[in-house]
């Protein structure tokens, strides 16, 4: 801050000159002291700069309104949201969400340090503060062919951005516990920039959860039962309680903040997908669950919903109102309804009564925008492409789980067993790698699926009725440079174009929302079981870190 921004500040604070904006008669919440306190809340230079009795330039009456701090979403893959960050943005500044902590895994795993910085480009200036933090498993494993390996090297500069916080989620628990020296070096360069670094380590316990936490890891979001949490938080980790489209885990852990863990807790959403996003909300929604379904004290839910994560994160300037504080806040008309009326971010009302500002779309440079948008290097491919001549390991699919069966061994497609044929076609660095097998549980009867959306490596997974099939809806996302698609008998049926890395669109969340919509209806129609998400849960057929079985570009992989 500035010398004259500074003393222009202190005087709206001693009340030598008016604030630019008074919130008189607020009722706020003070997360300090948990109390509902009253006064008038007086801004300057984007700041808090007194609470009291004070004048503004401009005055807004905040009489029977209760007004909150900015809502943090403590990790989140803007990826997920399938549009770009200035679209994801005017979708939760509605919903109170001022700050979010970004890890642009997905992206980098298509682009590498290009992924970063194009988030970097992408997010800068907008209305919602986008913190990254920096892929820590770029493959996922060595498993994986991903469009770029990342090193130490490649990530520590990053780290001299401003809007890079830490080192993300370490899914790579077992590189740890076994003192793998290139995970190990990613978390001591993480710490001597003084920077938190994010767990991803579900079921770990005992001396190897010890070990992991020992290393530096102070957080984790991965969290589904109530006694994994609490080993964690009694070893001093932080939980971010998860509450997205993929992974649900409020239910299980709203006891933490029922039991008074407000200060080891955070929220968070992980994947957050367009119609949750439209239909549900943001921060807000996992705010109003806790309060109306797990009667969680509102001013302890509110201050779950950004305090912890800042304090956590390092962001002394906001999670609070007070004195010094970023002016990010959120007007509720009660916490019965919890209906939100305004949203002020850095002093500057950014959402009123319904209506969201005008969000400039930032620049992004020329090359690296042509990079994105051409992120498919491979040939197209044949029916040859996907016979093969051996039996070949089947994924059982699991309804509502992106863990997976062992089904055996299968040698061709049968449709009355509900086996389908399923391949993953490496697509970064045209390889011509293609793994096959089969999948049982997905219920396809007509035609063929497939994305390029496919964790973590983000190839492109294609299930199928028919080989002819597959190969028509692969090459039809060759020639879409990404996205979705459904096809039937050689002809599209329904299909989303995310040009966008093949992982997101520059077209409204509205627009993809009711493509999306549209492509499932005509994948169940098709025959895909209802208790399947036709393609959120193929896209977790190829991680292999998640059990039992799973499919990469260099085939069937047992889990363990």
């Amino acid at each position: 801050m500035e010398m004259n921004e500074k003393i222009a500040m202190i005087k709206a604070a001693t009340g030598e000159v008016k604030a630019d904006l008074v919130l008189k008669n607020a009722s706020y919440v003070n997360v300090y002291t948990e109390e509902l306190l009253q006064g008038d809340i007086a801004i300057a230079q984007g700041r808090v700069v007194g609470i009291g009795d004070y004048d503004g330039e401009a005055v807004l009456d905040m009489t029977g309104k209760i007004v909150c701090p900015g809502f943090i979403d403590a990790h989140i893959h803007l990826e997920s949201s399938l549009v770009a960050p200035a679209e994801f943005v005017k979708a939760v500044v509605p919903h109170g969400t001022t700050t979010v902590i970004a890890d642009p895994h997905e992206i980098a795993n298509v682009m590498g340090t290009d992924g970063i910085e194009y988030m970097l480009q992408a997010t800068e200036g907008l209305p919602v503060d986008v913190k990254l933090m920096m892929p820590s498993c770029v493959p996922a494993t060595p498993l994986d062919e991903s469009g770029a390996v990342l090193t130490v090297a490649d990530i520590e500069p990053f780290y001299d951005r401003p809007n890079v916080m830490g080192l993300a989620e370490m899914m790579n628990a077992y590189g740890v516990t076994h003192t793998d020296k290139d995970v190990l070096a990613k978390l001591v360069a993480a710490q001597a920039h003084n920077r938190p670094i994010d767990g991803h380590a579900p079921g770990l316990t005992g001396k190897a959860l010890n070990a992991y936490v020992a290393a530096g890891i102070y957080s984790d979001h991965e969290c589904s039962e109530l006694d994994e949490a609490m080993e964690k938080i009694r070893l001093g980790q932080y939980i971010q309680i998860r509450e997205g489209t993929a992974a649900r885990n409020l239910e299980a852990l709203a006891p933490l903040i029922q039991r008074g863990y407000e200060n080891r807790t955070m929220f968070c959403t992980d994947d957050k997908h367009p119609n949750d996003l439209l239909e549900k909300g943001h921060i807000d929604y996992i705010i109003k669950e806790a309060i109306h379904k797990y009667g969680v004290d509102p001013i302890i839910a509110v201050k779950t919903a950004g305090h912890t994560a800042a304090r956590y994160f390092k962001m002394t300037d906001r999670g609070a109102i007070a004195p010094g504080y970023l002016a990010d806040m959120v007007i509720i008309d009660n916490f019965d309804d919890f209906n939100i009326e305004k949203v002020l971010k850095c002093g500057k009302v950014v959402y009123d009564a319904g209506c969201v500002s005008p969000v400039k779309v930032p620049e992004i440079a020329a090359a690296l925008e042509h990079k994105a948008l051409h992120t498919f290097h491979m040939a197209p491919i044949s029916k040859d492409d996907l016979m093969s001549e051996e039996a070949l390991g089947c994924i059982g699919v699991l309804p509502g789980s992106i863990v997976t069966k062992d089904m055996g061994m299968r040698e061709a497609i049968d449709l009355k067993e509900d086996v389908l044929k399923i391949a993953v076609i490496e697509r970064h660095k045209n390889t011509g790698h293609i793994g096959l097998g089969y999948l049982q549980g997905y219920g396809l009867k007509q035609g063929a699926v497939a994305t390029s959306i496919s964790h973590d490596s983000h190839n492109i997974i294609v299930v199928g009725c028919s080989e002819e099939d597959m190969v028509f809806a692969v090459n039809r996302l060759l020639e879409n440079q990404g996205g979705i698609v459904v096809v039937n008998q050689g002809q599209v049926t329904g299909e989303i174009m995310l040009e966008i890395a093949g992982l997101m669109s520059n077209r409204s969340l509205e627009e993809i929302n009711e493509c999306l919509e549209q492509a499932k209806e005509v994948a169940y129609s098709q025959g895909v079981n209802e208790g399947v998400d036709p393609f959120m849960s193929l896209s977790f057929m190829s991680l292999p870190v998640i059990p039992e079985i799973k499919l990469t570009t260099k085939g069937i992989v047992k889990v363990q």
